[in-house]
């Protein structure tokens, strides 16, 4: 009996080393186009895996800067492009790029003011002309902005009115007054106080702002990131990215 005891204490000793030997900590790059998502998803993924997530949230210019400086990392997160140039520069590897969110584009304002009828193409290109002013970036969601203005034959027309803004939630210089009307992607005009989200943009001018992940090869725990990959894109887990405001790739 004693000997079956020491032959049980030491195989459930095996088996809790191997559990601590095999969990893993692991850190997700992330922007603010899709950090919304990510939040959601790493504290979900901690408790099915038993890994440890740490988001490391950093503007578009700072997260290139690690990256080019191979900082410790083991997922960057981005749009499909960036992450396929850093594959070409071998800050990527090869393979594993996975397409997982989107998200739409929308419209704020700042809280209390009236909102704009965006409810129709028709009624959307009326409240752009009336707007004093117009906020969106150079970025993903801002591109959007500006060929829906092109399409609508309206772009000429708002070039004075029209600020760009880079760094920062578009929604904040709406709650300052210092535009009128944002435009950006719906998960980062949401979270700002002092601005109201009016709604996305009507019909066949909505599009989307696409997102992947890639392992980096600077990581050290690839099957652990791996393994967060196979997380956020599996169908089960499509609520979580839902949860910040965004999609799933391809829903």
């Amino acid at each position: 009996m004693r000997m079956w005891k020491c032959f049980l204490a030491a195989g459930l000793l095996a088996i809790l080393t191997h559990g601590a030997a095999q969990a893993a900590e692991i850190t997700v790059l992330a922007g603010m186009g899709n950090v919304s998502a990510i939040r959601d998803l790493a504290p979900a993924f901690e408790k099915a895996s038993g890994h440890t997530v740490t988001v490391r949230f950093e503007q578009n210019p700072d997260l290139a800067r690690l990256i080019e400086t191979n900082a410790p990392a083991d997922v960057f997160t981005g749009n499909p492009q960036a992450i396929d140039d850093y594959i070409a520069k071998g800050k990527v590897v090869a393979g594993t790029r996975v397409d997982f969110a989107k998200a739409g584009v929308g419209v704020s304002v700042k809280a209390g003011a009236p909102k704009p009828d965006i409810s129709t193409v028709d009624a959307f290109k009326r409240s752009m002309l009336n707007a004093k002013s117009i906020g969106y970036s150079n970025g993903g969601s801002g591109t959007i902005a500006a060929k829906v203005m092109e399409k609508l034959g309206i772009a000429a027309q708002l070039k004075d009115r029209t600020k760009f803004i880079n760094g920062r939630p578009v929604a904040e210089d709406v709650a300052k007054g210092e535009v009128e009307v944002g435009i950006q992607q719906i998960n980062v005009l949401l979270p700002v106080a002092g601005a109201d989200y009016v709604g996305p943009l009507p019909g066949d001018l909505q599009d989307y702002v696409l997102f992947s992940l890639g392992v980096l090869t600077v990581s050290k725990q690839q099957d652990a990131a791996k393994a967060f990959q196979r997380f956020a894109t599996a169908p089960e887990n499509a609520a979580l990215i839902r949860k910040g405001s965004m999609e799933p790739w391809g829903r």
